[in-house]
C-alpha cells in the first residue's frame, strides 16, 4: 500500500523540517518490511484574497495529488481523536484489505474546504486545538512511524 502525505505548503528550513525528515525516513525503513510505502505531495498555497477563495483553490491543488483511488483520511480538527493503537490497527486493516493507496491530506494555514471533508473515509484530529499545518505534519509523520512500530513490535511505542 502507498500512503501520500499531500499537504498545502512547503516545510522550511528549520526543526519541523528537520523533524519531518527524521520521522520520514525511519517510517520509510519500516514501510517495506510491512509491504508499505510513504512518499510527500506538496502544492502551492493559493493566494486568491477571499478565505472561500483561498480554501477552494487548496482544494483544487490537494484533490489532483490525490492518486485515483485512495482511500482518504483528512486531518481537522473537527475529526476522531484516536489513539495510536486504533491508528495503527487502521492503518493495518486498510494495508490488510488491500487497499492500493492511502492519502493523508493536510491543509494550509486556512483550513479545508467542506469538498475535502467530504470526499474523506476518515477525518481525524489530533485533538480540540488548532496546531500549525507544518506541525500537523510532523505529528503525523510521527504517528505513521509509531504505528509501524507498533505494527512490527518494535520497542519504540511503550504505551
Amino acid at each position: 500500500m502507498r500512503l501520500t502525505i499531500v499537504a498545502v505548503g512547503r516545510l522550511r528550513l528549520g526543526a519541523e523540517r528537520d523533524s519531518a525528515a527524521r520521522y520520514l525516513k525511519q517510517a520509510g525503513q519500516l514501510a517495506s518490511r510491512l509491504g508499505l510505502r510513504i512518499s510527500i505531495r506538496e502544492i502551492a498555497e493559493s493566494r486568491r484574497p477571499r478565505l472561500k477563495d483561498r480554501r477552494e483553490g487548496d482544494a483544487v491543488g490537494l484533490l489532483a495529488a490525490v492518486p485515483a483511488r485512495a482511500m482518504v483520511c483528512v486531518l481537522d480538527q473537527s475529526g476522531v481523536i484516536l489513539t495510536s493503537e486504533a491508528f495503527s490497527n487502521q492503518v493495518r486493516k486498510w494495508r490488510d484489505d488491500a487497499v492500493p493507496d492511502l492519502a493523508f491530506i493536510i491543509g494550509g494555514a486556512d483550513g479545508l474546504s467542506s469538498s475535502i471533508i467530504d470526499r474523506a473515509h476518515l477525518t481525524l484530529a489530533f485533538g480540540q486545538m488548532t496546531w500549525p499545518h507544518q506541525l500537523v505534519r510532523v505529528m503525523l509523520l510521527e504517528q505513521l512511524y509509531r504505528a509501524m512500530t507498533i505494527m512490527t513490535g518494535h520497542p519504540y511505542h511503550r504505551a
